[in-house]
């Protein structure tokens, strides 16, 4: 089962792993940690950095170097050997990439993070220092489609076992387990539905076969919604989408809660069993409850070189210090656009929990009282009306990234899942007639306007076909 930490072990393991990895001469303080109960507002400025040297930056300096000098070989050494804290090349570890991972971590609630170049590698690494053998998945049916041409080709190159099932259906979850499988995985909130998976629900099954929890938290973000309070064990992001929030870099992050239990060696060996890699010693045995995060940076991180740049966590930071105010403003102005579309005549269905008729509303209303993140999802009655309105909205911008500043619009079918097979579309709840926006900071009433605009020219071209 799950072990709870200790207050004082979880601090012990936060200075262990990001302190290996966090800690260069031009930091002379300890990286500012905040409280439990600060507000995501404030963690974002504040978390993982205190400014300090000669001249005292109050934002993060950007630490654009490959490598850093040691002072002697016998340093190098240790620090190599990961005995000692400091920075050794900056594929694994780097000061401006370290600040953003501890920002992450606090964001969260959770005790260690490590940065990857993209929010797919994050997924990728996540599960893969699960499913060492390989192993099996269980996976919600609701994913991004690049999620599931991961789980579904990659993966199963790897020879990794995939089992998809509806995230509404817990008991199916547990039904699906089999003796090898090491994670359930998910999304906190849908892509594009907008569907609330019941976390708790699913955290109980797992939790009761010894299987971490990993959740993909991208659409809600911290903002919103923090899965780990609500038994997740792990959580990924797309750091590219609302993290950052201006669509210029690419990244992702993996955070750790440091809770699960990776100490039966026959279930976690790549954890729990003393391996070569470390002199003979286990990860458990070196970095206790953030062994996993260890395991993701000095094998996966290390291995297969996903690495984020220091310029992009650069970029990232800047974005996360207005998160809590861009999710607060793309609340509301997806409100405006959901009654908008809700009472157009062309529009079937708007799918978004907010509406009453959602089968999650209450669940939203529950957990989720700041909202879901900045996506929507729209339904034509007639899936033929789609290319004249994406061609015709002027300021909506057809594109396949969400969280970004600009209101952008995509056709899943066509676009973010065009692999899924009608199967696996049905599955998901998509059909051609379904859009996906992500709202962004524009003004609300051009938005309407331009979907006014663009529907009555999809109407007008419908009549014309008619009449033909």
């Amino acid at each position: 089962m799950p072990r709870t930490l200790k207050a004082g072990e979880r601090s012990s393991v936060r200075g262990t792993v990001f302190g290996a990895l966090s800690r260069a001469k031009d930091y002379e303080k300890e990286p500012a940690m905040v409280q439990p109960n600060t507000q995501p507002s404030t963690t974002g400025i504040h978390a993982g950095y205190t400014p300090s040297g000669d001249y005292r930056p109050l934002t993060v300096p950007l630490y654009s170097s490959a490598a850093f000098e040691f002072s002697s070989h016998a340093e190098a050494v240790e620090k190599f050997a990961l005995r000692q804290s400091g920075f050794t090349y900056s594929r694994t570890g780097n000061p401006t990439v370290s600040v953003l991972e501890q920002r992450a971590a606090a964001l969260e609630g959770g005790a260690n993070a490590v940065a990857t170049a993209t929010g797919q590698a994050a997924v990728a690494l996540s599960l893969l220092a699960l499913t060492q053998g390989p192993k099996h998945i269980i996976a919600s049916n609701q994913l991004y489609g690049g999620t599931v041409d991961l789980l579904t080709d990659s993966f199963n190159d790897f020879g990794i076992r995939i089992t998809f099932v509806d995230p509404d259906l817990p008991a199916a979850w547990e039904a699906a387990i089999e003796e090898d499988t090491r994670a359930f995985f998910l999304e906190s909130v849908t892509n594009p539905l907008s569907t609330l998976p019941d976390l708790p629900a699913l955290a109980e099954v797992a939790h009761r076969h010894n299987i971490p929890v990993v959740v993909d938290n991208t659409l809600a973000t911290p903002a919103n919604f923090k899965p780990l309070t609500f038994g997740a064990d792990i959580v990924v992001h797309s750091a590219t989408k609302a993290l950052a929030g201006h669509g210029q870099v690419l990244g992702g992050v993996v955070i750790d809660a440091g809770t699960f239990d990776f100490s039966d060696e026959a279930r976690w060996p790549q954890i729990a069993r003393a391996r070569a890699r470390y002199a003979g010693t286990s990860l458990l045995a070196r970095y206790g409850s953030g062994a996993y995060s260890m395991l993701v940076r000095s094998k996966f991180l290390h291995d297969l070189g996903p690495t984020l740049p220091a310029a992009s966590a650069h970029s990232i930071l800047t974005g996360i210090e207005t998160l809590s105010v861009r999710t607060a403003a793309a609340a509301s102005t997806l409100l405006l656009l959901a009654n908008f579309l809700e009472a157009h005549p062309l529009v079937a269905a708007v799918h978004h929990p907010s509406r009453a008729g959602h089968q999650h509303h209450e669940r939203a209303a529950k957990f989720f009282p700041r909202g879901t993140g900045s996506v929507l999802a729209v339904e034509l009655h007639d899936a033929a009306l789609v290319p004249a309105f994406i061609d015709n909205l002027k300021i909506i911008a057809l594109a396949a990234n969400i969280g970004d500043t600009r209101t952008m619009i995509a056709h899943p079918a066509t676009m973010t899942h065009c692999r899924l097979t009608p199967e696996q579309l049905a599955d998901a709840g998509l059909n051609a007639g379904v859009l996906r926006i992500s709202v962004g900071l524009e003004d609300p009433a051009d938005l309407i306007r331009d979907l006014d605009r663009a529907l009555a020219v999809a109407a007008s071209t419908e009549k014309e076909v008619s009449f033909a």
